[in-house]
C-alpha cells in the first residue's frame, strides 16, 4: 500500500468510528429503543468477551482446536471461572487466573 492509501485508510475509519459513535448521541431522542432489546444489550459486553476470549484459549497457534488437559490456557480459564463462582471478585478472579496460567507455563504442561 502506498502512503496515500493507509492515509485514506485510516481518515475512512476515523470517520466510520465517529459517525457509528455518534449516531446515539444525534438521534437518542428520537429513537426508541424496545426494552426487550435493552435487555439483550446488557450481554453485549460479555459476549464481545467471550468472541475476542474464547478463540485464545481453545484455539492454537495453527488454529487447531485444543482441548486436552496440556492447554494451560484452557486450565487457567477452568481454574477461573470456578474461582469466579465461590469468590464473586472479578479483579481477584483476574489475577488468580493469570497466577495459575503463569504457574501451568513455568510447569510446561
Amino acid at each position: 500500500m502506498t502512503d496515500l492509501e493507509i492515509w485514506a485508510t485510516i481518515g475512512a475509519l476515523m470517520v466510520a468510528t465517529a459517525v457509528t459513535r455518534s449516531s446515539f448521541w444525534l438521534v437518542g431522542h428520537h429513537i426508541t429503543i424496545p426494552p426487550r432489546i435493552q435487555q439483550m444489550l446488557r450481554f453485549a459486553p460479555a459476549c464481545a468477551l467471550a468472541a475476542i476470549i474464547g478463540p485464545d484459549i481453545l484455539l492454537d497457534g495453527s488454529g487447531q482446536l485444543q482441548l486436552s488437559a496440556f492447554n494451560p490456557k484452557l486450565l487457567a480459564a477452568i481454574a477461573a471461572v470456578v474461582f469466579y463462582v465461590v469468590r464473586r471478585n472479578m479483579l481477584h478472579t483476574i489475577i488468580f487466573g493469570m497466577a495459575v496460567f503463569t504457574l501451568l507455563r513455568l510447569l510446561h504442561l
